[in-house]
């Protein structure tokens, strides 16, 4: 990211909890962390930010790395979600539901890195997703959910290379199906 940037609400109010978890963590005293909070939630751009949690280490529960040959890989019911989610697969089409998945950050990462396979993404109701950082070859990324992120709700930004698959984000459907011709 861009350390130039300016920083949302959102980019702040993640900061704010990691920096909550490392003081949790023993990792930061009282004073330091009211101090660095404080800075976050003031800070104008990601280098603001990102100064302030230069020193804590991820936590090993941020990024899951999932692999697959030609295995599908899905998550639905109840499930963790760590802050990045990297699914590395040639002839799979993963299915992520976090609709009623365990989501402890207000922003997620999901990159994909797919070789033939699709992925289908199915998002909580008020999430947004951004999928600007997704690089297609031959793929195609279409989203049915808005791209912008809104305070105190879920944001995904889903990155990553597809070759021939293609990437879907939608919210569940509500069982009701329009039939043409009727």
């Amino acid at each position: 990211m861009d350390p130039e940037a300016r920083a949302s609400h959102q980019d702040r109010e993640t900061t704010v909890l990691r920096l909550q978890r490392a003081y949790t963590d023993g990792r930061l005293t009282s004073d330091e962390m009211e101090s660095r909070v404080e800075r976050a939630l003031t800070a104008v751009s990601h280098g603001d930010l990102a100064t302030l949690t230069a020193d804590l280490p991820e936590r090993s529960d941020e990024v899951v790395t999932l692999t697959s040959t030609a295995g599908k890989i899905v998550r639905t019911g109840r499930w963790r979600v760590p802050r990045v989610l990297r699914i590395e697969s040639e002839f799979g089409d993963p299915r992520l539901d976090l609709t009623e998945a365990e989501i402890d950050h207000l922003e997620i990462t999901l990159d994909l890195h797919l070789t033939y396979g699709s992925a289908r993404i199915t998002l909580p109701p008020g999430a947004s997703a951004d999928a600007d950082g997704t690089n297609c070859e031959w793929g195609s990324v279409s989203s049915e959910v808005p791209g912008v992120a809104r305070p105190g709700l879920l944001h995904v930004r889903v990155t990553g290379k597809l070759g021939f698959g293609k990437v879907r984000i939608r919210y569940r459907s509500t069982g009701k199906r329009r039939w043409f011709g009727r």
